[in-house]
């Protein structure tokens, strides 16, 4: 064998050595990490490289440099094979329970950073791959427990990791807590100070970057001195070193037919393409050299095919610092900057540029870096068989798609020169831009369109102006094949001198030439981008003078003149203009220690175990003896008969022991797949399907992977003959009177006499219209279980489901097996929102039905899509109103007729009415009349997700407010003012809800908002603010929002073993919403009254353990964010009977010893035969079940009208708490509903086709807010509103209610929106009203922009035109 060449496949994970002689070349790092060994940190959250739950560390050694290469990679894409002679690190390797945790770990713990914390560990390795390559830099020494690392960079690492848990603030926090140039007065709550306290980098667990961890063993450096290549028939696998080797590979296969070819260097374009083709010879392009120089000569930078993004943007960055100030250095770093901004850094560490590329080519990719390129001129070197080809790169991407022979070997980048300025110019220079519109800044989301320009301009002495004297204009990824060149803008504009008429020519000419392929999404958007890029890019040109600017309008402030004296009041205001993405933000919580420990801010139970990766989740248990693995098949057709299932091959795939359909229920069971109150959902298909996504059978193999491709392979045969079509949308539910029945005590009650209060109004607006689309729950585990048959009949399921009761009584019921051979367990869930409830059911159902038929374990793990297929989410609805009100803006009477889509099944549909109507109740309408239909439609059934018909009803009110302020001409904030409820208009609207007047906290919540985030400063300071800016506006709204919450009977037990600890039981589950940790320390305070002297804290003996079906009965749902509430009180009884036992006894002890410890208070009592396990079912009573919350924010937001982007600038919440349990906790739940509902209001689309099949299935297509996309000021108070007697220790809920909060983003948005209509409007010369307009949910970026003015620039050019000629005329 030639030396450096292996046949086996050798590397290290954590430390550890591997070693591999055959693998399957497809095998994921993950797929082997997560089934080969016992490192289970790493998660599959989309298996797309599109979230970050799977990151960890790569470490490559250069034996030659002896150095150490760390960086982060997507687990979930790199190939196993790819990484011979490299070593792994998890965050199980950063540090673990056994050997001590990473400072990483401890902070994150510290700083209330892990809810559910299944993306936890995958976050911690991004941070932890930032501080250990600032380290290499040659920055100064940082004070000891700093990095090097910069606030801005801590925060940009993790910029690719998703979170639908914390909102993220608290995370950016922990990962600032690093950086040296952080000042820690700005950093957040946390255990580590308190308020007042001295902030002192001493108090966090201390950091060094000599912190002992070493990712590059040296028993692995010493093995690949002799070799580091893998070329092995076993694994399919090869690494040629050379061009010429690599052409003996690809041509000895082209005779072959047979054989599929796979050129891999990253393996990224999986996460896109998804490819399930089986592929015999995977080829590794990476120790090619021609394919991985990075070369300078005096005339270009050539750049390999096979060198990662990441390396590209280093050396361009690098280039540009090459000289003095200079076109390249400038050229070169905007190229980088773009750059950065495509995918995640752990996705560009293993892109390869020339990948990228030849998607762009081969597959119509979106590519940022094809336009970009293209508009630098950049070339391409080819080698086709032995033909060496160099193209343009235009000339490449024209040219039919290339084969896989073709091989692409690198990239040239030309410096352009400078053309001098001879006699007759003042100035030349050379100009780059380039531009992206995507929902997120940082990257991790698609264009919806991407340009770049380069430009020769020219000022001359014998004219007034600039003149262009070449032009490359570049657009790209607007749903055509592939970035082109708008050749004739350019040479309509070359040679010419700039003008606002020029301009305009050149845009209508360009609005010919962009245009999106047929059925392209917001085409019309697109296209308005293109021209809003070139007026960007060209309009700082016209009429400048003798100075030719640089950067666009958006460069700056707009490119227009702003008042220094406004910007300067609008930085003592607001301090949200800073280098980092997220400003310093105020926590205000109140420690009450009247409960102790109820009431500390302590840290979340077992957050540490999810940080290091040791918490285990359903799919971390190790896979049982015989195991096997479900994938479901589901259906594409709405409404069609099911004629048969067959494969796309003859054959049957690869692995599979059977297929499970209806057919395989047992005699006695039924097809049951998910039940509620209401009614009962089947688990399969019989000889129909009724709705796009239904399961039609449970494919189950020999592997995870064997499944998902057998299910993806499954062919469903379908027949339509003789079916009514399917009932798809809300319209034709009425139509054929299609409804669920909602029972009587749902039904929301009407208040007052509607045809009064309109009598009375002096205004009317009839029959305006709402209509308000799906949410995904998008928790970043998705479903999950795992079914394991045992002795006599039994099954045990271990399922992540927010109701494990109701999951066993659907399983019994399938089975046909009583309810007591059916145990479920529920250690943990990686976050629920409602969407592991009752669509947790048939996917531990389908399961146990398996195992059940096979005698065998069965789990599934859904791929994301599936999940997305049958997730269900929120309710769409379409809203009408009648509203009337008197001319000072009180309404006297509001009807609704609203029509819920609930989908194909009852689920929990019928108890939305009574959700919205609480919520809707918010404001004084005078009188209220609704008449609210439940639609059955031939789709998924819609589920409860977090604050479910909350957040619709809520959301209705403030559009009815907006309504009424605009068509009034009233500031929306008056109106809102005059419609707060009284004390006694309460009563009447929330009749027996309302509570006692001192409750009623809204008012003061209100004001005191109103004064904490200075709202009405700011209003005036945003009214000038847009006065001064034409392409940038600013809004601002204050929110109010009143819950009705309901408190459920739920069951709890504690048991005292004999060492003192304590094992505590509840019915609720942790979801991440810190019910174990509410529920320890409830415990910990109600065993505590046995030691009043408080000397002994029993908050660390506590433990609470897993749900468990057959241990602890009646668990019921754990949902409408009460649970931990209740758990709390469960144990609260169980802890009081327990003292009752226990004193008599410790006041005997007493008398004959004096002091008694808790532990010799146990011991005796074990001795004497003392029950010390007691056991409650906490059931509220009638005043107790039942409670309103409160909250009012601020949000202020600033839109882009050139693109319709929109910046959160500033939230600012005050939220009613009552005595918060824990205010660590709570304020988590505050900040992430929040930022949740901003991901309903402003950024998620849960689209189907006209099948009603889901299209927005994947990271690519569906978009939940990130770091970049949250509040730059995030300002949270916990408002404590004293005693309540009905209360548990007086708290009130946190999970659900903030979420509606959101709203306030949304009308903030709309505010903007107004005076940028108002703008438009003005340019026409028009009168036309600019206030009233429907503003869509989600206000994308299309929608916004489209509000905007989809014209916008067109119509500004066309004024300044109109006043030019004007200005002629009147000096004719």
């Amino acid at each position: 064998m030639e030396s450096g060449i292996g046949e086996k496949l050798v590397f290290a994970i954590n430390g550890e050595r591997f070693e591999l002689s055959t693998i399957e070349p497809s095998t994921t790092l993950l797929e082997f990490l997560r089934s080969q060994t016992c490192f289970k940190s790493a998660k599959l959250g989309c298996g797309e490289g599109g979230c970050g739950a799977c990151v960890v560390l790569l470490s490559k050694y250069d034996p030659v440099l002896d150095q150490v290469e760390d960086f982060t990679i997507s687990s979930c894409l790199t190939l196993l094979c790819s990484l011979n002679g490299c070593s792994i690190t998890t965050s199980e390797g950063l540090g673990n329970s056994k050997d001590g945790f990473h400072p990483i770990h401890k902070r994150f713990t510290g700083f209330h950073a892990s809810q559910c914390g299944f993306c936890t560990p995958g976050i911690c390795m991004s941070l932890f791959s930032a501080l250990r390559n600032s380290e290499k830099t040659p920055r100064p020494e940082p004070s000891p427990g700093f990095a090097k690392l910069t606030v801005s960079e801590a925060e940009k690492a993790i910029a690719g990791n998703l979170c639908r848990c914390t909102g993220y603030r608290s995370i950016s926090d922990a990962c600032k807590s690093f950086a040296a140039d952080v000042d820690l007065e700005e950093l957040g709550l946390n255990c580590f100070w308190r308020k007042g306290e001295n902030r002192d980098v001493s108090r966090l667990p201390f950091y060094s970057h000599r912190d002992g961890i070493c990712t590059f063993p040296e028993f692995l450096k010493r093995e690949i001195k002799n070799k580091t290549l893998l070329n092995s028939k076993e694994c399919s696998w090869y690494s040629p070193v050379s061009v010429e080797e690599l052409q003996s590979l690809l041509g000895s296969e082209e005779a072959d037919n047979w054989t599929r070819v796979k050129l891999v260097v990253g393996n990224t374009g999986m996460g896109y393409y998804k490819e399930l083709d089986h592929y015999n010879k995977y080829i590794d392009l990476r120790h090619i050299p021609e394919l991985s120089i990075i070369r300078r000569d005096s005339t270009g930078i050539d750049i390999g095919a096979a060198v990662s993004i990441s390396n590209a943007i280093l050396a361009l960055k690098e280039e540009s610092k090459h000289g003095p100030q200079s076109y390249k250095e400038v050229l070169f770093k905007k190229i980088a900057d773009h750059m950065d901004k495509i995918a995640s850094e752990y996705i560009r560490n293993t892109a390869s540029l020339g990948g990228n590329l030849v998607m762009a080519q081969r597959s119509q990719f979106p590519s940022d870096i094809a336009t970009i390129l293209l508009a630098a001129g950049a070339l391409v070197d080819l080698q086709i068989g032995t033909k060496s080809l160099k193209l343009t790169l235009e000339e490449f991407l024209e040219s039919p798609p290339f084969d896989s022979i073709t091989i692409l070997l690198s990239v040239r980048i030309p410096f352009w020169e400078q053309i001098r300025n001879d006699s007759s110019k003042t100035q030349s220079r050379l100009l780059f831009e380039s531009y992206r519109a995507a929902p997120r800044t940082l990257g991790n989301a698609l264009p919806y369109l991407n340009a770049a320009f380069f430009a020769q301009v020219s000022n001359y002495k014998d004219c007034d102006g600039v003149i262009l004297e070449s032009l490359q204009l570049a657009f790209g990824a607007y749903e055509t094949k592939h970035a082109i060149r708008a050749r004739k803008v350019e040479e309509f504009l070359t040679g010419k001198l700039l003008s606002v008429g020029l301009l305009f020519e050149a845009i209508k000419l360009l609005q010919g030439i962009i245009v999106p392929d047929d059925n392209a999404s917001h085409a019309a958007y697109r296209s308005s981008l293109a021209v809003s890029f070139l007026f960007d890019f060209l309009c700082p040109l016209v009429d400048n003078g003798d100075e030719i600017p640089n950067g666009g309008i958006n460069g700056a402030i707009n490119g227009f003149p702003i008042d220094a004296k406004v910007e300067s009041t609008y930085d003592k205001l607001d301090n949200t203009i800073r280098p980092s993405l997220l400003s310093s933000a105020k926590q205000v919580v109140e420690v009450l220690r009247d409960y102790h420990p109820v009431g500390e801010p302590t840290t979340k139970t077992g957050a540490e175990i999810q940080a290091s990766g040791e918490a285990v989740y359903v799919d971390d248990i190790p896979a049982p003896k015989d195991c096997l693995y479900g994938a479901f098949v589901n259906s594409t057709r709405p409404l069609a008969r099911v004629k048969g299932i067959t494969f796309k091959s003859s054959s049957i795939p690869d692995g599979v022991v059977g297929i499970i359909t209806v057919k395989e229920i047992p005699k006695g069971g039924e097809n049951i797949g998910a039940r509620s109150i209401f009614g009962t959902e089947p688990l399969f298909a019989d000889d129909f399907t009724r709705y796009a996504g239904q399961p039609i059978a449970f494919m189950v193999a020999d592997t995870q992977k064997h499944a998902n491709m057998a299910a993806n392979c499954a062919v469903v045969e379908y027949d339509n003959e003789n079916l009514e079509p399917p009932v798809l949308t809300v319209e034709e539910a009425v139509e054929k009177s299609s409804f669920f029945e909602v029972p009587p005590f749902l039904n929301p009650k009407n208040v007052g006499n509607f045809s009064k209060g309109m009598a009375e109004a002096d205004h009317r607006i009839l029959s305006a219209e709402i209509k308000l689309g799906s949410q995904y729950y998008f928790y970043m585990e998705t479903q999950t279980a795992l079914a394991v048959p045992d002795e006599d009949n039994c099954m045990i399921v271990y399922s992540a489901s927010q109701c494990p009761e109701n999951a066993q009584i659907v399983i019994a019921k399938c089975l046909g097996l009583p309810h007591h051979n059916v145990r479920v367990i529920t250690r943990r869930v990686g976050g629920g929102f409602g969407g592991k409830a009752i669509k947790s059911l048939p996917v531990a159902t389908a399961c146990a039905l398996a195992a059940h038929k096979l005698r065998r374990p069965v789990r599934i793990y859904l791929d994301r899509k599936t999940d997305m297929m049958m997730a269900g989410g929120r309710h769409p609805m379409k809203i009408n109103y009648n509203v009337g009100f008197k001319s000072n803006g009180i309404i006297t009477a509001l009807h609704l007729d609203v029509l819920i889509n609930a989908g194909i099944s009852e689920d929990v549909s019928p108890v939305i009415p009574h959700n919205m109507i609480g919520p809707l109740k918010k404001y004084n309408w005078g009188a209220l009349s609704v008449d609210m239909k439940v639609c059955k439609t031939n789709h998924s059934s819609k589920s409860a997700m977090r604050a479910p018909g909350e957040v619709q009803g809520s959301y209705i009110a403030e559009a009815v407010i907006e309504h009424v302020a605009s068509t009034l001409s009233m500031e929306v904030d008056f109106v809102r003012d005059k419609n707060l409820h009284t004390f006694e208009s309460l009563k009447v609207f929330y009749e027996g809800g309302s509570g006692e007047a001192f409750e009623y906290t809204l008012p003061s919540v209100m004001d005191r908002l109103a004064s904490s985030s200075n709202f009405h400063q700011r209003f005036e300071v945003i009214r000038q603010f847009n006065c001064c800016n034409k392409w940038k506006k600013r809004g601002i709204s204050r929110v109010p929002i009143v819950h009705d919450v309901m408190v459920r009977p739920t069951p709890g037990k504690v048991s005292l073993l004999n060492d003192g600890s304590v094992v505590v039981e509840v019915g609720g589950i942790e979801l991440g919403q810190g019910l174990w940790t509410k529920v320890k320390q409830m415990a910990a305070f109600g065993l505590g009254q046995v030691l009043l002297d408080g000397n002994c804290s029993l908050l660390e003996r506590v433990r609470v353990i897993q749900a468990d079906t057959l241990s602890l009965v009646q668990g019921g749902f754990t949902a409408g964010s009460t649970t931990s509430e209740s758990s709390c009180e469960a144990v609260r009884l169980c802890c009081n009977a327990l003292v009752e036992r226990l004193i008599p006894l410790k006041e005997r002890l007493q008398e004959k010893m004096g002091t008694v410890s808790w532990d010799m208070l146990i011991l005796q009592a074990h001795l004497e035969a003392v029950n010390l396990s007691a056991s409650a079912y906490y059931v509220p009573d009638i005043t107790s079940a039942r409670y309103l919350n409160y909250g009012a924010a601020v949000s202020e937001v600033e839109i882009d009208l050139l693109t319709g982007a929109t910046m959160i600038l500033r939230t600012d919440i005050i939220y009613d708490c009552g005595q918060s349990l824990n205010p660590a906790v709570d304020l988590g739940q505050i900040e992430g509903a929040f930022v949740q509902g901003i991901g309903f209001f402003m950024l998620e689309e849960y689209l189907t086709n006209s099948d009603g099949l889901v299209v927005s299935d994947s990271t690519w297509t569906y978009k939940i807010p990130t770091i970049d996309t949250i509040p730059k000021q995030f300002n949270v108070e916990i408002w404590n509103s004293g005693h309540h007697q009905r209360r548990v220790l007086s708290s009130k809920a946190s999970g659900e209610p903030p979420l509606l909060l959101a709203v306030s983003v949304h009308c903030a948005t709309r505010a903007a929106i107004k005076e940028a209509r108002k703008e438009l409007l003005s340019w026409n010369g028009s009168d036309a009203s600019h206030s009233t307009f429907q503003l869509e949910v989600p206000a994308t970026m299309p929608v916004v922009k489209e509000l905007c003015g989809l014209d916008n620039v067109e119509r500004y050019l066309e004024s300044l035109l109109s006043n030019q000629q004007k200005l002629n005329s009147s000096y004719e």
